[in-house]
């Protein structure tokens, strides 16, 4: 069996795995996991396991059981998505101060 904690300590437990579908008896959404996988530890009788910059692939509820993979980004990945939120922030700051000149022209 397998336990996954996110990282604002929610826990999954009891998990069964299949190829690299983790396999749940509780309801798991997109929601389980929105905001929660900066950190994502997983644990079973033989190895812990601590992946960063998680991603959840699918989530396919089969009969009563909800079947989720997810996966840690790969370095080039997590560097293009921090980069691109750091450009991000350049623009809406320059926007400001573009504002704020506009606005004291008037």
């Amino acid at each position: 069996m397998y336990t996954i904690t996110l990282s604002d300590g929610t826990k999954l437990e009891d998990l069964k795995l299949n190829g690299n579908n983790y396999i749940s008896q509780t309801e798991v959404t997109e929601d389980t996991f929105k905001g929660k996988l900066s950190k994502v530890t997983i644990e079973s009788d033989e190895k812990t396991e601590v992946l960063h910059d998680v991603e959840v692939i699918q989530i396919s509820p089969v009969g009563e059981e909800y079947w989720f993979i997810l996966r840690e980004m790969t370095d080039e990945e997590k560097a293009e998505k921090y980069l691109s939120a750091a450009v991000i922030d350049t623009q809406e700051a320059l926007a400001e101060v573009y504002e704020m000149l506009l606005g004291g022209m008037s």
